[in-house]
Parts: structure tokens; sequence; C-alpha cells
């Protein structure tokens, strides 16, 4: 199993003149969820190398078990600072993909054609693609059949208009996912801000907030373990055997 997980390589805040970046931990908690479970991993974002980490995740009260076992990981910060170039990635080399979300995803990722040509294609080839708080906004331009948008008619959920007004950023950012996914046609859905909430719709895995970075990972490995007994059930019992 080998999943390749994206994240931006945007670090500015708009005009504000302040940093943004990928959240940490909506990186390092699916990242040993991955991990244990056996899966090998390869990072990717648009720039390659080192991607920006959020200020905010950095912060002393933004950190968890996963965050602190990944700052004692030589292994797996070396991977973080040498992410591929979402340019070079071969999408049938994957089996899923996951995007972490961060405010710097609205900027670059939402808008880059590289992400938008991988999410279409490994949709198309019926491989779970996940996604959690601020990174839904990645399927922004994304189209599935007949050229409509990807989300449209399905169930997802993203970082909610409540949510980036309480951070104060609703009048920064250049889109609210809450309202792109409505706009775009998809069953938007939530619960409490800052509350746990995944929601899976087919091969489509979207979470609402940093809180939500396990479940929207353990429910990518759920659609992978679902497509790995169905290939296997599908096997003739000579090849199976």
């Amino acid at each position: 199993m080998k999943i390749l997980m994206v994240m931006t390589s945007h670090d500015q805040l708009g005009d504000t003149g302040k940093k943004t970046g990928f959240w940490l931990d909506e990186f390092a908690t699916p990242y040993y969820v991955f991990k244990d479970a056996g899966a090998q991993i390869v990072l990717a974002s648009p720039k390659g190398g080192q991607p920006p980490i959020d200020p905010g995740s950095d912060a002393p009260d933004a950190q968890t078990s996963a965050t602190a076992r990944f700052r004692a990981d030589s292994t797996a910060t070396a991977m973080l600072a040498n992410t591929c170039r979402l340019s070079d990635v071969v999408e049938e080399e994957f089996d899923a993909v996951f995007y972490t979300g961060g405010h710097g995803v609205l900027w670059d990722l939402a808008e880059d054609r590289d992400s938008i040509h991988l999410i279409e294609k490994t949709y198309a080839a019926d491989k779970p693609i996940g996604a959690v708080c601020h990174a839904p906004a990645v399927l922004q331009h994304v189209r599935g059949p007949f050229g409509l948008p990807l989300v449209r008619g399905l169930k997802v959920t993203g970082f909610s208009n409540t949510e980036e007004a309480a951070v104060g950023l609703a009048d920064v950012v250049p889109f609210l996912v809450e309202d792109m996914l409505t706009q775009n046609n998809g069953e938007y859905s939530k619960k409490d801000d800052w509350k746990p909430y995944a929601i899976t719709d087919g091969n489509l895995v979207t979470g609402q907030n940093p809180a939500s970075s396990a479940n929207v990972a353990h429910a990518v490995l759920a659609l992978l373990n679902a497509r790995e007994s169905s290939q296997h059930e599908s096997m003739p019992l000579a090849m199976a055997s």
C-alpha cells in the first residue's frame, strides 16, 4: 500500500505580512496512522523540498502526541525536508492520495494544475482521496464525469465559515471552503466548531478541521482495505492461492 501525502508550498497569509503554510498535526497524525498500518508514504508539494509549517501549528498549545513523535523522528523530518515536486508525481504509482490542510492550500494547491490533474486521475481510477480542514479547497476546480464539479452531489465537509471567522481570517482568505463546496453543489455538512467530523462518499473522504485528521486517515485506510479485499475476491482461484 503506497500513499501520497500532499502539502502546500505557500507561506504568505494574503497581504497581512504574516506567515502560513500547512498545519503540522494535519500532517503528523495521518502520517503515523498510515505508517503504523504499514503503508509506504511519499511526500509531495508544488515546489518540492521543505514545505512551510504554519507558525500557529508550531505553537505550544497546538502540539499533540503525533507532533511530538514527529519531532523525535529523524526519518520523518528528513522526508518532510525533501518532498518531491508535485509535477514529478506519477499517479499510477499510488493507491491513495491525502491532502494536508493549512491556509496555504487556498493560494497554491487550490489553483495548481498538477494537483487538479492528479485528483481527477486518482478519482477516475477508483482510488481513495482524503482531504482535511482547508485541504478540501483543492477540489475547487476539479471536474468529474461530464465536466461537472467533482463534488457535485457528493457529501462533503471542510473548514466551516464559523471556524474561519473564529480565527479572524474570513476576510483574508481568497475564498471560504464551506462556500466553495456549496457553490460547486457539494452536499456540505458540519459539526460544532472544532469537533472531529469526517465524511466518506464513494472514494472521497473529507474532514472539517484539525481535530478530524485521524478520522480522515482511518477512513482512507478503510477504503484501501475494502478495495484490496474486493480485488482479492475477484481474482481467479488459482491466482488467489
